[in-house]
């Protein structure tokens, strides 16, 4: 009986392009059950059946998500759709939510034979779903488990609460019947850690396989290395390779299973996903995360959504000089990823294209009034022309699933605390490099260009007028730029003012030399300018601010750094040898985010304030003398030009 046609025999052989051998222990047991006794009572045994077959043409279809970071509820939207009478106005819309994504994911799925459903990680921290609603990571868990993703790559923020909550929440994953593999090739577990494979088998790999089509493709996690071991919570003595040497042992690991299909799952960023294409052998696409990059057209902007900081599904090169797919899906369960990636037979990547679709409702309103259903079908057509836009309603089932969780995190943030009259940009770092944070209104306004962020900035003042009136005084505060994850704008919540800066951080006191001060700030600009660095590390102070020229040296980037006086009002040059009063959370006092300056700073010049973030945000919001008149809550502004900490800044 012939089993193998000939073109079969010579795929097996070795002879396309980026083949190796097929396992050939079927061919041989084959040919002994054909040799062998079968007993006369016993018809012959029918032939096993082929392997996968890995040589012929494949369409896949990845449809992906990242950094989600607890937002699991919808939330209201601006964009610029065309009413009835074609004119471009800004409608509101509900948006978003996890109940969508499981919607989605199920959508566009169908028609498509063969998809993959990926997490690029980050998928705790960031709302009150987070910490309030349950058990730390709970609601997510459970979420996620709406839509069984096919691998989950870890992010930095998984390890917020060290490696015995991640495996805590590993196992809320794993405790339905999806058991989502749980994926990153450069992170390697302490031996006190909870996830150690002598007490976790099996818990996190560097990769799994997957087969659509008969054919199997590998999926590797990367998990960004310097950023979660500065910037997270990882036990001591769990550690992050280098995310190259990492990817390519396990791309070849791959390879040498005879698997000519592999998926990067990187959970560490876009600039940095394009830095290490070109460096690696054998990867046909990325799937990113970690830099919440939206892509896109450049339409996008012109619909409100956003400033796309690249073209989505763009084709790149690998060090094979073929093609590689690359694609990051935004953040906060916004945008669902679909993209289409064609193989040939030699499993060398011929074609990809895409959409990175935008979720939304179908009911559109202006100024809290719903508009018209002749304005509404003519907004749902405008928005059906931009091509990205997807009207999607949320899942029954995942809703039904979030409803308890829902309800408990309603009962502690319905309170409202304030009103933000203009809206706090959210910017890590002046200039151009991360615009595609803050709103269309923001970079339009051009003042975060020059200084930054204003709610950063905003966090930093707080911290020291609180410091000031409660705590024993302080002359200078820190804030680093990526602990302050949103902007405001209009009403805000208890639970507003904790999404602002959602980690949960203790506040410290240190006596530090301006010496210090100075390689303090230096610190963090070197964290964040170096190469592959990243902005959360970005510095924002209280009664501190200094000149900056990102293309400077470390140790030469901050210039004329200036101490406020706060009995008269005035600047003064910081003095080397001078002793000042630094508030600054837990976090950044023991090294987080490469403040390896403070980390040094001995016990007897740190103490322990006690006092959480956000309860001293809340105390800042409630001392606020104006107030609205309308609600007589307090409003929230801008702080004085004067006292954003980036004087100036050389991009």
């Amino acid at each position: 009986m012939q089993w193998m046609s000939e073109n079969d025999v010579r795929r097996a052989a070795g002879m396309s392009r980026r083949r190796r051998w097929l396992p050939v222990a079927w061919l041989v047991a084959g040919a002994l059950m054909a040799c062998g006794d079968n007993g006369e009572d016993k018809p012959p045994p029918p032939p096993p059946p082929p392997p996968p077959e890995q040589g012929a043409p494949l369409d896949l279809t990845i449809l992906h998500i990242n950094d989600h970071h607890s937002h699991l509820a919808s939330g209201s939207v601006s964009l610029n759709v065309a009413n009835a009478a074609g004119a471009t106005v800004s409608a509101n819309v509900d948006a978003a939510g996890f109940a969508r994504v499981t919607t989605a994911m199920t959508e566009l799925a169908v028609g498509k034979q063969h998809v993959l459903k990926l997490h690029a990680g980050d998928a705790l921290t960031g709302t009150l779903y987070f910490n309030r609603a349950g058990a730390i990571g709970e609601a997510d868990a459970a979420m996620m488990n709406t839509v069984c993703f096919d691998a989950f790559t870890l992010g930095n923020h998984e390890f917020d609460k060290g490696d015995s909550e991640l495996r805590n929440f590993i196992d809320r994953l794993h405790a339905g019947t999806c058991k989502t593999p749980v994926i990153s090739a450069n992170v390697s577990f302490g031996a006190s850690s909870a996830l150690h494979p002598s007490r976790a088998s099996g818990y996190v790999n560097p990769y799994t396989v997957v087969e659509r089509g008969g054919q199997k493709i590998g999926l590797v996690g990367l998990t960004i290395a310097t950023k979660t071991k500065e910037s997270s919570s990882p036990d001591p003595d769990t550690m992050f390779e280098g995310e190259v040497p990492a990817a390519q042992r396990a791309i070849d690991a791959l390879k040498a299973e005879g698997i000519n299909k592999i998926i990067v799952m990187s959970h560490i960023g876009y600039d940095l996903d394009r830095t290490i294409i070109p460096q690696l052998s054998g990867v046909d696409a990325v799937i990113g995360g970690d830099s919440h990059t939206l892509l896109g057209p450049a339409s996008m902007e012109d619909f409100n959504v956003g400033t796309p900081a690249g073209a989505y599904a763009e084709p790149l090169r690998n060090r094979d000089g073929e093609t590689v797919c690359i694609g990051q899906a935004w953040q906060y369960a916004r945008v669902v990823g679909e993209m289409n990636i064609r193989f040939d037979a030699d499993g060398v990547v011929t074609s990809c294209n895409g959409t990175p679709h935008v979720l939304i409702g179908d009911q559109f309103s202006i100024g809290g009034t719903p508009v018209s259903a002749e304005d509404n079908a003519a907004m749902l057509a405008s928005a059906a022309s931009s091509g990205f836009l997807r009207v999607t309603q949320p899942s029954e089932a995942a809703a039904a699933v979030l409803a308890p969780f829902q309800e408990r995190v309603e009962q502690y943030s319905q309170q409202v605390v304030s009103v933000a009259a203009d809206e706090l940009c959210n910017r890590r770092v002046p200039g151009a490099r991360d615009r595609s944070r803050s709103s269309v209104s923001c970079n339009e306004l051009g003042e975060a260009d020059a200084r930054g962020g204003d709610i950063q900035q905003l966090v930093a003042q707080a911290y020291l007028e609180v410091a000031n009136a409660d705590y024993g005084g302080a002359d200078i505060t820190l804030q680093s730029a990526g602990g302050v994850r949103r902007p405001l704008l209009g009403p805000v919540t208890a639970a507003d003012v904790i999404e602002v800066i959602p980690f949960g951080n203790l506040l410290y006191r240190l006596d530090i030399t301006g010496e210090e001060v100075k390689s303090m700030i230096e610190d963090g600009l070197h964290a964040t300018f170096r190469e592959g660095g990243s902005t959360g590390p970005y510095p924002y102070t209280g009664g501190l601010r200094f000149d900056v020229n990102a293309t400077q040296e470390r140790g030469q980037r901050a210039t004329h750094l200036e101490i406020l006086d706060q009995a008269t009002g005035e600047w003064k040059e910081v003095s080397p040898t001078a002793t000042y009063r630094l508030f600054v959370l837990q976090f950044n006092a023991t090294g987080g985010d490469g403040y390896e300056t403070l980390a040094n700073v001995p016990a007897e010049r740190r103490s322990d304030i006690g006092v959480l973030d956000a309860d001293v945000f809340l105390t800042y919001v409630d001392r606020l003398a104006e107030r609205d008149p309308e609600t007589g809550l307090p409003v929230l502004r801008k702080v004085n030009a004067a006292l954003y900490s980036t004087k100036s800044f050389v991009e």
